[in-house]
């Protein structure tokens, strides 16, 4: 290790050290996850004893069989009893996928396809809402097709949507490859946030990239000096955006989500794309006060901050930097077609109308359904955090989810 290395210990052991407000794994949960360390230090040892953080965060979400995304550990859900990590919009409620098969619905029409794509469809409950809802709304569709790496997360689609819609099981299927040209709307939820990214520290008056090493028997972060031309200049665009801030500050590039939008926005021939998630356009990304990132772990309905526990076994993610989302879409030739809240998105879709459809006197039903909605909407909740970016071809006008509110020229 060279005198410039920067040392930088988050590390925690997870056999040595377990948080006390988190539950310890069982026995089946830990095994996975120390295969999952194995696996992880071989390829640091052939890396030469240091990894780039993306490479990590992969490994540690996508590994075949081990990774928390690849593996068979439960994901999604309302309270950490039940063994889940984190809910989505459509675990909280089905009135989010009623009110997206609207735009939906109108973008189908608009290009004249007959076909829908989701990417990473968890549990299943957005497919099946969504299935229903454009059955009920009269929409022509013939195909509904699910890409998602997980085995037996696609076992729970099915389960999931021959419960809820069976009669339109028949219209679904699961990709293993992309193909070359798809016309229709593709939608994914949650989507991007999952992707890894790269961790860059500015420290000493320097750039440093933050990769992964074995310390002490535990894994731990490591800083070393960027000298990449085109690193640099990236950095170089962060650095006039947080007003060169100085040192101690660290953040995320995203350059697999990025690399995800040029690939679905080639495949897209004709039709919309619509992706929903969490984060910012790139001036408020990368402010100077947001000195300390976005990455974050999840594990059984807790918040922290290291990404070397209970490795495949907690949820590590980041938020997104939509300026560079929209960039990588139109950089294929496809149009923006609009970028919003959520809250705008699903209020101009037409939400309060879902919510509508229910007896107000039917309180044991409203309640509830209110309830979610308000955390949908809620800027304190998901409605402002939360944003929608969507890109299409061959759409001569914008969705009525976009019709106000449109911040695209925020981006």
């Amino acid at each position: 290790m060279s005198e410039e290395t920067v040392i930088y210990n988050a590390g925690m052991n997870p056999k040595a050290h377990q948080p006390d407000s988190l539950p310890a794994p069982g026995p089946s949960a830990l095994a996975q996850s120390d295969a999952l360390v194995a696996e992880i230090r071989a390829q640091l040892d052939a890396a030469g004893g240091w990894l780039p953080f993306d490479r990590y965060m992969e490994c540690a979400l996508y590994a075949p069989g081990l990774g928390y995304y690849s593996g068979g550990a439960r994901k999604f859900g309302l309270r950490a009893d039940d063994g889940s990590d984190f809910v989505t919009a459509p675990e909280l409620s089905p009135l989010f996928a009623a009110t997206l098969a609207r735009p939906l619905a109108e973008a189908l029409e608009a290009s004249g396809t007959r076909a829908v794509m989701e990417f990473g469809a968890g549990t299943g409950k957005l497919a099946a809402g969504v299935l229903n809802a454009l059955d009920t709304l009269g929409a022509e569709f013939e195909s509904y097709s699910i890409v998602d790496l997980s085995g037996e997360l696609r076992e729970r689609q099915r389960e999931t949507i021959a419960a809820a819609a069976p009669a339109l099981l028949a219209k679904v299927r699961w990709l293993d490859a992309l193909p070359e040209r798809f016309e229709g709307v593709v939608i994914g939820n949650e989507v991007l946030d999952a992707m890894p990214v790269r961790l860059f520290a500015h420290s000493g008056g320097a750039w440093h990239e933050r990769g992964v090493v074995v310390r002490n028997g535990a894994f731990a972060f490591d800083d070393r000096p960027v000298k990449a031309s085109a690193d640099l200049a990236l950095l170089e665009e962060i650095d006039a955006t947080r007003e060169n801030a100085g040192d101690d500050y660290v953040t995320e590039t995203h350059e697999a989500a990025r690399a995800f939008t040029r690939t679905i926005c080639t495949m897209l021939a004709r039709g919309a794309i619509l992706l929903i998630d969490y984060g910012f356009p790139h001036h408020e990304y990368y402010h100077g006060q947001r000195a300390q990132g976005t990455l974050m772990c999840h594990y059984r309905h807790r918040a922290h901050g290291d990404p070397f526990l209970y490795p495949g076994l907690q949820d590590i993610t980041a938020h997104v930097e939509f300026t560079g989302i929209a960039e990588a879409g139109v950089e294929t030739g496809a149009d923006l077609l609009g970028f919003t809240s959520q809250a705008r998105f699903l209020l101009n879709a037409g939400v309060t109308e879902v919510l509508g459809e229910i007896d107000p006197a039917d309180t044991a039903r409203f309640l509830p359904a209110a309830n979610a909605v308000q955390k949908l909407l809620s800027e304190a909740e998901m409605g402002e955090l939360f944003k929608v970016i969507a890109f299409s071809r061959g759409l001569d006008d914008t969705l009525r989810a976009f019709s106000s509110g449109d911040r695209s020229h925020t981006l």
